[in-house]
């Protein structure tokens, strides 16, 4: 039997304890290897450049230490097929969910409210590359 293929994922989050939750709970939930944790836009888009053609996942918030989700949503607008990102913040007012999906955003999620929907949305996505 073949073992189910890990998740690779790259978190954008600038709260400390939040990461610190979100990471062990994405990697057994969702069998989601977290490759690296970024708390700016910048270091998002390097992430992301490092990890080209091999992240799944891109976990964003849209308010970080330095820089906006938004913009790193922006760089990651032509994406392959593969590839998703879910937006995860205490903003997700009718306004930014709808700008986010506009730039690309597979799904969008409150933090405070919507964990166990943002769960099975990453425990559904496909694993293989």
């Amino acid at each position: 039997m073949q073992q189910a293929q890990q998740l690779i994922t790259i978190l954008v989050e600038d709260n400390p304890t939040i990461v610190r939750t979100l990471v062990p709970a994405l990697e057994e939930m969702a069998c989601a290897q977290v490759v690296t944790t970024v708390a700016t836009a910048q270091d998002a888009r390097e992430a992301i450049e490092a990890w080209d053609g091999h992240w799944r996942l891109l976990v964003l918030d849209l308010f970080l230490a330095s820089g906006s989700g938004l913009d790193v949503l922006k760089t990651v607008a032509r994406r392959p097929a593969n590839q998703y990102v879910f937006v995860l913040s205490n903003y997700a007012t009718a306004h930014m969910r709808e700008r986010c999906l506009a730039l690309g955003a597979n799904g969008v999620f409150d933090k405070s409210t919507e964990l166990d929907a943002f769960f099975e949305c990453c425990v559904d996505l496909p694993k293989a590359a």
